[in-house]
């Protein structure tokens, strides 16, 4: 009863708290998010300077601005209208000339623009000239945007994981880990025993052990780092998930035999259905283009739409609180709860993909090396 009596207070203060933030904060929040259009960014500089005036709360705008990528690493933006964020360096080239500078000229300075650069709504960088007529040759990026901050990070992760395990075990020769490293065994054993030997057979799953466990650990960390408020969504980015899965066929396509070969150019069917229209190695190359697509999506998708639930569920009290703020207080309680659950279900789900890409990944790497045995007529 003391833990129920516990869990009930702690949900009304942070109902309270939460409805309390959302009347002074997200006016301004929502501010930042339209400051892309010319019409966003002169409501923003016109809802600093007025704060009797608040801006209406774009949902949609600030769902996507989370789930895109971006030049900044934008944590929040204080009742004052000064913005707190991290200005990434923007590495850009233009008619064969390098251009390097801060992201804040771009997104906090007076005209937005530095030598002629842009950020269109869609995060893309476009360039002007002196008229305002826009070039037509295209503009390179290769900035160093939010994304690719979170993939450093959760490189710089994965390895102090191996590297750890790798130093407790030359240690600690011939006895069991302790600690976090059991743990991190144990999932090393899981992948082995669970992925790997299943999917490969005993005596080909070494060989690929690395990349499984690679992948594996790499998104099942930057699954769970993404659930911190405001870190960079590195695998609902579908150019990461793209890359992943081009591992995976690379490395299938690289091992594979000659009858995982001859089963695509020259499959065991009835002539009729290779001559005259090669309609059935057509198919078969089809499906090895199909599978990348398949690993793309699917992770894509699914820690995507996680992030998606999870926001809608905290803006909709903030968007009944603008207007009312005992309507929001009510219905924060049901968002919260609401919240905190999808919170722990993606905690499942960040698992869940991380080994089912893995899972896949191996069963096409061993369907490729499989070798074939000729059945005794």
């Amino acid at each position: 009863m003391r833990v129920k009596k516990f869990i009930l207070r702690a949900a009304i203060v942070l109902a309270v708290l939460v409805g309390f933030t959302g009347k002074v904060f997200l006016p301004n929040m929502a501010a930042h998010q339209s400051q892309d259009a010319a019409g966003g960014r002169d409501a923003m500089e016109a809802s600093r300077d007025s704060h009797s005036e608040e801006s209406p709360l774009d949902a949609g705008k600030i769902i996507i601005s989370h789930v895109l990528d971006a030049h900044e690493w934008h944590f929040m933006t204080l009742p004052n209208g000064k913005d707190v964020a991290i200005y990434l360096p923007m590495i850009l080239i233009h008619e064969g000339k390098l251009h390097c500078f801060s992201s804040k000229h771009l997104y906090h300075s007076v005209t937005h623009s530095h030598k002629g650069f842009e950020i269109d709504e869609n995060e893309n960088v476009i360039r002007r000239r002196d008229d305002g007529s826009l070039y037509e040759s295209k503009v390179w990026d290769f900035s160093i945007s939010k994304v690719v901050v979170g993939i450093f990070l959760g490189c710089i992760v994965v390895f102090f994981i191996f590297y750890g395990m790798a130093r407790a075990y030359t240690r600690n020769r011939m006895k069991a880990p302790k600690g976090i490293w059991n743990a991190f065994e144990i999932a090393v054993i899981f992948v082995r025993d669970t992925i790997a030997i299943p999917s490969l057979g005993e005596k080909k799953y070494e060989k690929h052990m690395p990349f499984l466990l690679t992948v594996f650990f790499f998104i099942l960390i930057n699954n769970v780092m993404g659930q911190i408020p405001n870190w960079p969504n590195v695998t609902g980015n579908i150019a990461v998930t793209l890359t992943l899965a081009l591992f995976t066929f690379f490395i299938t396509a690289f091992n594979g035999n000659k009858h995982y070969w001859k089963e695509i150019f020259n499959p065991d069917v009835p002539m009729l259905m290779k001559f005259p229209i090669p309609l059935m190695p057509f198919i078969e190359f089809v499906g090895t283009l199909t599978k990348p697509f398949a690993l793309t999506m699917r992770l894509f998708a699914n820690i995507t739409a996680g992030h998606i639930v999870m926001l809608a569920f905290v803006c909709l009290i903030f968007l009944l609180g603008v207007n009312s703020f005992a309507l929001g207080l009510g219905s924060s309680v049901l968002s919260i709860f609401l919240s905190l659950f999808m919170y722990l279900l993606e905690l499942l789900v960040a698992f869940i993909q991380a080994f089912i890409f893995t899972l896949l990944s191996a069963l096409y790497i061993g369907l490729a090396t499989e070798e074939h045995h000729k059945e005794a007529h």
